[in-house]
């Protein structure tokens, strides 16, 4: 089910202008005043954990526009922007990234911050795995064990980390042990919390729950020290105007210009829910990653 929450920003004077590129991100002063919407698809976990409540609150007060931030698993935020309806994506499955970038549908795509993935599961631990170092090791155990796994399967980043995870262990999962949601991460984490069983999360995701749940993390993901493997960072791309030629290219520039600027970093780094930093900011950085611009196999030999 779609979820979507408008914020609406008073807009200062009766000036329109429009944006292009990238903001000039760390001054007090407003810019250009626009009276314009823009439509934002993106993950249920950066929208469940109220991160873009505050980023998008922000980015409204400096340009007087509306935001419509439309909750969807990744692959749906995608195919949203595939049919034009959405002007900028922030997902967090770069394979599913890199593809909708090669068939021309996104443009100027920035590493935005990371968190990671962990697996929780319940107190009696049935198949073993708390504390495992490998998520391989650990997912091979629910499979022998028959332990309750809950799945988003709901074609999103998490749901892709799962089947990438199974994939690497050589299990593939099914039975009556393994049960598919089809339902956002705040679903599916009351539900393994209910039967109870496993379940892949984000960390940003648990930890808003945390507090209503009995199940706990079972396999850290590499924050603290866990696997490589469970590592889950976030990116944001623009709609390719010359796709689809209604989208609001130079807003979504304008957004990412902020949300990747100083003082959208800083907003995503001093977010924290009980105390606790669920996301870390990336793009900001002396040593720049070029490949994120690209899909993250190309070369200059596919030109």
């Amino acid at each position: 089910m779609i979820q979507r929450r408008e914020f609406l920003a008073a807009p200062v004077g009766g000036v329109t202008a429009a944006l292009a590129g990238c903001t000039g991100g760390d001054g007090g002063e407003k810019a250009a005043i626009l009276e314009e919407t823009l439509t934002l698809t993106t993950t249920t976990s950066t929208y469940d954990t109220g991160l873009l409540d505050v980023v998008n609150a922000a980015f409204e007060d400096r340009y007087g526009v509306d935001v419509d931030a439309v909750a969807l698993g990744t692959g749906a935020a995608l195919e949203t922007a595939r049919s034009g309806d959405s002007d900028v994506v922030l997902v967090h499955a770069r394979s599913l990234e890199d593809a909708f970038i090669r068939e021309g549908y996104g443009v100027n795509r920035r590493d935005l911050m990371f968190n990671d993935f962990a697996v929780v599961g319940p107190e009696d631990d049935p198949a073993g795995i708390d504390g495992m170092d490998e998520v391989t090791a650990a997912f091979r155990a629910i499979a022998e064990t028959e332990s309750t796994f809950i799945s988003r399967g709901d074609d999103s980043g998490t749901h892709a980390k799962e089947l990438a995870i199974w994939d690497e262990a050589g299990v593939e999962p099914g039975g009556e042990w393994y049960r598919v949601a089809g339902s956002g991460m705040g679903e599916v984490l009351t539900q393994a919390n209910q039967t109870p069983g496993y379940t892949l999360a984000d960390r940003g995701s648990y930890r808003s729950h945390g507090s209503g749940l009995d199940i706990s993390i079972r396999v850290e993901g590499p924050i603290e020290g866990g696997p490589e493997l469970l590592a889950n960072p976030y990116g944001i791309v623009a709609v390719n105007p010359a796709v689809h030629e209604n989208v609001n290219y130079d807003l979504a520039m304008s957004y990412i210009g902020f949300i990747t600027s100083r003082a959208g970093q800083e907003i995503i780094e001093e977010y924290t829910v009980g105390g606790e930093q669920l996301f870390f900011p990336e793009s900001v950085s002396g040593d720049p990653n070029f490949q994120q611009y690209v899909p993250g196999d190309w070369t200059p030999d596919d030109e």
